[in-house]
């Protein structure tokens, strides 16, 4: 499909949360090391949870109130949008309850299997959704600048954590893609994450 508006940054988050969905399952289905030690230590874990809470609270506070107003009157789009709503409200308590199982002596190692999946599934579907029909709706609705804004509150959002966003957006990505997000990027902050931030990043300890 071929969008109006600049959707590198949309696919390559989309791209860097299912990576994570993976990453996490398998950890979830180890056998060895106790699953929940693990998360509870990962440095991946927390920056999957603070990037994705970034990323669709800029959605719900920047996109779907500026559609719905456009999008007055056309029932099917805005029951589009509640779907889209009501999948972000559906994610929130899944995060939760992965943490919770974390610290749950008696019966967490129990529970973390069955909330990892359903996160994935939660996720997942969501994603794919969005992809399906609801970028479309953003790029046929949305003007320039209200998708500019959208950028410019997701980065602000972001803020200080910026040196280990951009490394972890772009972990595991193509060639291609490190292109475009990097050639949308100021020139200091492509330095700095060339020379500091891609190697500061590498020396965590993401799932182990």
């Amino acid at each position: 499909m071929t969008f109006t508006l600049d959707m590198t940054m949309m696919f390559a988050m989309h791209d860097a949360l299912r990576r994570e969905l993976e990453r996490i399952a398998k950890v979830a289905a180890r056998t060895g090391d106790d699953p929940r030690q693990v998360l509870r230590t990962a440095a991946g874990w927390e920056l999957f949870k603070t990037f994705l809470v970034v990323h669709h609270t800029s959605e719900d506070i920047t996109l779907w109130p500026a559609m719905r107003q456009a999008l007055a009157g056309r029932p099917d789009d805005l029951a589009l949008l509640d779907a889209m709503e009501d999948e972000h409200a559906a994610i929130d308590p899944l995060l939760a309850g992965v943490d919770e199982a974390l610290t749950d002596r008696d019966h967490g190692a129990d529970r973390l299997g069955g909330l990892v999946d359903a996160l994935v599934t939660s996720l997942g579907g969501h994603l794919r959704h969005e992809e399906s029909e609801g970028l479309a709706l953003i790029d046929a609705t949305l003007t320039g600048e209200q998708w500019q804004h959208f950028a410019e509150v997701h980065r602000d959002r972001v803020g200080g954590n910026a040196p280990r966003y951009l490394p972890w957006l772009l972990d595991d990505a193509g060639p291609e893609t490190v292109a475009r997000v990097l050639g949308r990027m100021p020139s200091p902050v492509v330095a700095a994450y060339q020379d500091e931030w891609r190697a500061a990043y590498a020396g965590l300890r993401l799932y182990s």
